[in-house]
C-alpha cells in the first residue's frame, strides 16, 4: 500500500538538507554546529522511532509504507522506498549509532563545519540504502557515502590517513563496479525495457550460469564492504588511521550494508545460485573467523586490534546466511545488530584512551586502570560482550549461528564438524586476544598520572555515550525476543522459497 504522505522520503532526505544549513552558522561558532548537527541527529532518530512504535507493524510480511516517485522515466528508474522488518531494525541501528558519533566528534575542532556536513550525507546515504526498494537506487545509495567516508579518512586521520583512505576508495570502488554491471545486467535480461524495481525482479529465472556470475557479482562488492576474506585489507588500515568517530559510523554501519545487500539482493533474487554456493559461504565465513582472529592477536595497535575483531566476528554473518535456517539467517541479522554496538563502543573507547595516553600501541600501554576506573569497567564490560558472554547480544547471535548450521540437515555430519570446529576455535581466540589487550592496557605500573597528565577519567559526556551503548546490548543478551520478530516473518518468507528446492 502506497504512503500518501512521504515518510520514508523526508527520513532519508532530512539529514543532507540539514547539512546545507551549516555555512550559515556563525564562522567562528563550533559550539553551535555541534549542537546543531547533534539535533539534527536526535530529530532523525526520534523520526525513525515514530514510525517503528506507531506505524511499522510487526505481524505484516509485506513491504510497509511504500513509496514512488518517477525519476528518469526513459529507463524506468524510480525512487522506490520501503520497510520491512530487516530494514526497520537496520535504519534503527543507523540512527542509534549515528547520533552517539555525532556526539563522540566533540572534541573536533579543525574544520568542524565540513565534518558535520560529511556524517549528514553519509547519515541520508546509509538511510537510504536500507530502504531502497529500487536495484539502481539501491546502487545510489550504496556509492553516495563513498566520497564523504573518504574525506572524513583523508581530513581527520592518523599519519598514514591518505594511503589508507585511498585504499578504502580504490576497494569499494573497484566492488561496486560489479555491483553495477550485475544489478544493470539482472534488469535488462530479456527485458526490452529494464525494470529495476527489487519486487518485479523476485521470480525472474535465469539459465544458471549466468545467474551465478551474477551472484558472485555482487557478492564481490558485499565482500568488500562486509567485509569477507580476502577482500578484507581495506579495513585495519582504515580503522588504524581513522579518527574514533569515524570508525563508529564504518564498524557500526557501513559494514552492515554488506550484509544487508546478501540478504536482500542474493539471498532473495539468486535463490538457485545460493543454493549451489551456500557451502562456500560457510566455508570461508568459518576461515574468516580464524584467521582474522590470529591476525588480531598480532597486532600493536590497539584500533588495528578490534579491526580485525570486527572482520573475525563478521565471518558469524557469512556463516548464519549461508546456513538457510530460521536460526542461521536470525543470527546473522542479530549479529549485525550487535556487533554494530558493540564494535562502535570499543572504538570510541579505543579513541577516547589514545586522547589521554597519546599512543595507540599496546605495548606503550599499562597500570591505566588506577587513574581511569570507568574507562577500565568499561572498556572490560564491553570487551566480555565481544567475547560473546552470557547475558550479552554477542552470544544469543552466535549460538544462534552456531545451530542454524548444525540444525541443517543437508550438510554432511563432517562438514557440521569442521565448521563447528573452525568457529569454536575463533570464539576461543577472541578470549585471548581480548583479554590480552585489556591485560595490556590496564594492568601494570607502566603509566601513572605523574608520568602523563592526560590521563583523567570519564566525563559526563563519555560516560552517556558508554551507557547508551551498553544498554541494548545487556537488553539483547538478556532478552533476545525483545528484537528477533522485528525481522523473522521476513526470514520465513525467505526459507518458504527455499523449500522446494531441498
Amino acid at each position: 500500500m502506497m504512503s500518501n504522505v512521504p515518510r520514508l522520503t523526508t527520513i532519508v532526505l532530512f539529514p543532507i538538507f540539514a547539512s546545507l544549513l551549516l555555512p550559515i552558522l556563525p564562522r567562528d561558532g563550533s559550539r553551535i554546529i555541534r549542537w546543531y548537527t547533534s539535533g539534527i541527529c536526535i530529530l532523525e532518530f526520534s523520526l525513525i522511532t515514530y514510525i517503528f512504535h506507531c506505524q511499522f507493524q510487526f505481524d505484516s510480511q509485506s513491504i510497509q509504507l511504500l513509496e514512488m516517485f518517477s525519476w528518469i522515466d526513459s529507463i524506468n528508474f524510480h525512487w522506490i522506498v520501503g520497510l520491512d522488518g530487516l530494514s526497520m531494525s537496520l535504519i534503527l541501528l543507523t540512527g542509534f549509532v549515528t547520533t552517539l558519533a555525532t556526539l563522540a566528534a566533540w572534541p573536533i575542532t579543525r574544520n568542524t563545519r565540513l565534518f558535520y556536513f560529511l556524517m549528514l550525507v553519509t547519515y541520508s546515504g546509509q538511510i537510504g540504502l536500507f530502504v531502497s526498494r529500487d536495484i539502481l537506487l539501491f546502487f545510489f545509495m550504496w556509492e553516495l557515502e563513498l566520497i564523504p567516508v573518504y574525506l572524513l579518512l583523508c581530513l581527520w586521520g592518523g599519519k598514514r590517513r591518505s594511503y589508507s583512505a585511498t585504499k578504502f576508495v580504490l576497494y569499494t570502488a573497484g566492488g561496486s563496479i560489479f555491483l553495477l554491471v550485475a544489478a544493470l545486467t539482472t534488469s535488462f535480461y530479456e527485458n526490452e525495457v529494464p525494470s529495476f524495481a527489487i519486487q518485479a525482479l523476485m521470480g525472474k529465472s535465469y539459465p544458471i550460469s549466468l545467474e551465478i556470475a551474477l551472484y558472485v557479482g555482487f557478492l564481490i562488492a558485499y565482500a568488500v564492504k562486509l567485509p569477507i576474506f580476502p577482500l578484507h585489507t581495506w579495513l585495519p588500515d582504515t580503522h588504524g588511521e581513522a579518527h574514533y568517530s569515524t570508525c563508529m559510523l564504518l564498524a557500526g554501519v557501513l559494514l552492515k550494508m554488506g550484509g544487508y545487500g546478501l540478504i536482500r539482493i542474493n539471498l532473495e533474487l539468486l535463490i538457485h545460485a545460493h543454493f549451489f554456493v551456500r557451502s562456500w559461504l560457510i566455508l570461508l565465513g568459518a576461515i574468516q573467523i580464524v584467521y582474522a582472529s590470529l591476525a588480531s592477536m598480532s597486532q600493536r595497535n590497539l584500533k588495528r586490534r578490534i579491526a580485525y575483531s570486527s572482520i573475525s566476528h563478521m565471518g558469524f554473518v557469512a556463516i548464519g546466511i549461508g546456513s538457510l535456517t530460521d536460526a542461521g539467517i536470525n543470527g546473522a541479522m542479530l549479529q549485525m545488530i550487535s556487533h554494530g554496538l558493540i564494535g562502535a563502543a570499543l572504538f570510541f573507547l579505543a579513541g577516547t584512551c589514545y586522547d589521554r595516553t597519546r599512543t595507540p600501541f599496546l605495548d606503550e600501554l599499562g597500570g591505566i586502570a588506577t587513574p581511569m576506573p570507568k574507562v577500565f569497567t568499561m572498556f572490560s564490560t564491553f570487551s566480555l560482550a565481544s567475547l560473546a558472554l552470557p547475558g550479552m547480544s554477542g552470544f544469543v547471535s552466535e549460538l544462534l549461528v552456531f545451530l542454524g548450521v548444525v540444525t541443517n540437515k543437508q550438510y554432511s555430519f563432517l562438514f557440521k564438524v569442521v565448521i563447528t570446529v573452525l568457529e569454536a576455535t575463533g570464539t576461543v581466540l577472541a578470549s585471548i586476544y581480548l583479554l590480552s589487550m585489556l591485560r595490556r592496557m590496564f594492568y601494570g605500573y607502566k603509566l601513572s598520572n605523574e608520568s602523563n597528565p592526560y590521563l583523567i577519567d570519564f566525563g559526563p559526556r563519555e560516560l552517556f555515550t558508554s551507557t547508551c551503548f551498553f544498554l541494548p546490548i545487556l537488553g539483547i543478551g538478556s532478552y533476545p525476543s525483545l528484537i528477533l520478530p522485528l525481522w523473522n516473518g521476513e526470514v520465513l518468507s525467505i526459507l518458504l522459497s527455499y523449500s522446494a528446492m531441498k
